[in-house]
């Protein structure tokens, strides 16, 4: 760790900490994530592509990082990081290396040795925040004037930073202790789905395979057109970064797809999904970030805890009579999920494929192949 390192929100707070990371300079979104465990995943997961990740969990780091727990390629998304205890010293057999060498390798800039708890009360009561961390300029009203002229990451369209150059075949199930036999025979599927990449997490993609899908992943500006050539029998809406309004392609592919095929979206493809259909969405106070977020499911009754990630819900109000409510988020009553009156079409905004404990929400992955079967 090394010397003295600030964070300044766009309203004007400041903390003083110390870097555990690269040394240098950095602008996002300032959110806070209430899981105790899984920072490798939340480092890697596109999803946080522009948005400063703050840690409510006092200690970070002490089970290190391996090859194995990412979630895309080519090291960590989030612009930055922030702790209240960095470990450097891990502790785990798996572990390849310390997360702060991970950090500095992948030149992410960090700080700890904050009171996060402050820190999350403030972007509870003043909402998620554009801030700047910076180990380099250390006069906190020249790192102020910085970070007020970001216009702000709904200014971009950050999927386009995130998604896959080329389209790829997905091939590897969910990882575990004791392989047990492929769903299909031979381990070839019949059922064969073409996931869009709009950030996707490889969790989604193993899923899909355990549920007995051959899966291509295709980039998120690939013509709606060239996805119907390639015949799936289902098409996945992936999770990603930012704000839906601002992957207009997305949206304008989407609306060619939703009476040709069953479609299946998650967390951002949700909203991309709602956005197709002409409804409406809205942005959060401080978001969702989390693997502990109670939802309803309406049709059963069950409550499943669930991992989130995102800031933008969509208006179902603005959908009447085209879906209906499914799921429902009992923290503080927001729209978890909706399945159209018509098509063979739904989507969640939670993240089935991610075990924050429970395994709670794996089996949409199952009730999407059973929808294509009867669809």
């Amino acid at each position: 760790m090394s010397g003295k390192t600030l964070l300044v929100l766009s309203g004007g707070i400041v903390f003083e900490g110390r870097s555990f990371g690269y040394e240098g300079e950095t602008i996002g979104e300032v959110v806070f994530n209430t899981s105790m465990t899984g920072y490798q995943e939340i480092l890697t997961d596109p999803s946080y592509k522009g948005q400063i990740v703050t840690m409510t969990y006092s200690q970070i780091g002490n089970y290190g990082v391996n090859e194995e727990d990412v979630e895309s390629l080519n090291g960590p998304k989030v612009e930055g990081f922030v702790v209240k205890e960095y470990i450097d010293i891990p502790s785990n057999w798996r572990a390849s290396m310390s997360l702060g060498q991970y950090l500095r390798d992948n030149k992410i800039v960090c700080i700890e040795g904050i009171d996060t708890r402050a820190l999350t009360r403030h972007l509870r009561n003043h909402g998620a925040q554009m801030g700047i961390i910076s180990t380099v300029d250390l006069n906190p009203e020249s790192l102020l004037e910085k970070v007020r002229k970001h216009p702000g990451i709904s200014a971009f369209d950050l999927v386009k930073d995130v998604t896959t150059k080329k389209i790829y075949l997905w091939k590897d199930g969910v990882w575990k202790w004791h392989p047990h036999p492929p769903l299909t025979k031979g381990g070839q599927s019949e059922v064969k789905v073409v996931v869009y990449d709009f950030g996707v997490k490889f969790n989604i993609l193993r899923n899909l395979v355990e549920a007995g899908f051959d899966v291509t992943v295709v980039p998120a500006q690939t013509p709606a057109e060239a996805v119907l050539d390639m015949n799936p029998d289902g098409i996945i809406l992936s999770n990603g970064p930012g704000d839906p309004e601002t992957v207009t392609y997305a949206i304008e592919n989407t609306k060619k797809l939703l009476d040709k095929k069953p479609v299946f979206g998650i967390c951002l493809g949700h909203q991309i999904l709602g956005l197709a259909m002409g409804g409406r969405t809205y942005k959060l106070k401080f978001g969702h970030h989390g693997g502990n977020h109670p939802v309803k499911d309406l049709s059963t009754g069950r409550v499943e805890i669930t991992s989130q990630n995102h800031n933008y819900c969509v208006d179902i109000n603005s959908l009447h009579g085209q879906v209906r409510l499914t799921h429902k988020n009992l923290y503080d009553g927001t729209e978890e999920g909706m399945s159209h009156v018509e098509f063979p079409v739904f989507s969640v905004q939670h993240h089935p494929e991610a075990g924050p404990g429970p395994n709670d929400s794996a089996h949409l992955f199952t009730r999407f192949r059973e929808l294509i079967e009867k669809a």
